[in-house]
């Protein structure tokens, strides 16, 4: 039988601590504490910029004060531009998670198949093994008779 090899074992550690430690960094690029708090940062500059707009437009129509900085019809369209960047950069953000989990799912398959190549030698040689043993075993001098079957005067072998 196959005896373990600490050469090959360290060798599959370190390939395991190295996929970890590139997990963790994914991890941290895509959803980690740090992108969070950008996360929100990011939200409240928009939904800020956004209520100022919409605040400067409503003023503008309701109370007919006008904004010399700001034109009433362009600040609806910096409003939409801000939300359709909001959108791509939503978008991108679940770009980013999906990529990341195709790569979890691909990772896991190729796991998968390594340890589906695996059982498959350790299937043959355990085969391999058992036919060997099986062929050097002694053979029972009185035949083993089950209470089903009965004697045979002819096939039994002379005393």
């Amino acid at each position: 039988m196959e005896e373990l090899d600490p050469i090959k074992l360290k060798q599959e550690l370190d390939q395991f601590k190295k996929e970890k430690e590139k997990i963790r960094q994914l991890m941290g690029q895509i959803g980690g504490k740090n992108a969070e708090k950008q996360d929100r940062w990011v939200n409240s500059g928009f939904i800020l910029a956004i209520s100022l707009l919409a605040t400067n437009d409503f003023i503008n129509h309701l109370l007919h004060i006008k904004n010399p900085i700001i034109p009433p019809l362009f600040s609806l369209e910096i409003a939409v531009l801000l939300v359709s960047i909001k959108i791509i950069w939503m978008m991108h953000k679940s770009t980013k998670v999906e990529h990341f989990q195709f790569w979890i799912l691909n990772s896991i398959e190729f796991r998968l198949n390594d340890v589906a190549k695996q059982l498959r030698n350790l299937e043959k040689t355990v085969k391999e093994f058992h036919t060997v043993e099986q062929e050097n075993l002694e053979r029972p001098i009185v035949p083993v008779i089950n209470e089903m079957e009965e004697l045979d005067p002819k096939k039994t072998p002379p005393a």
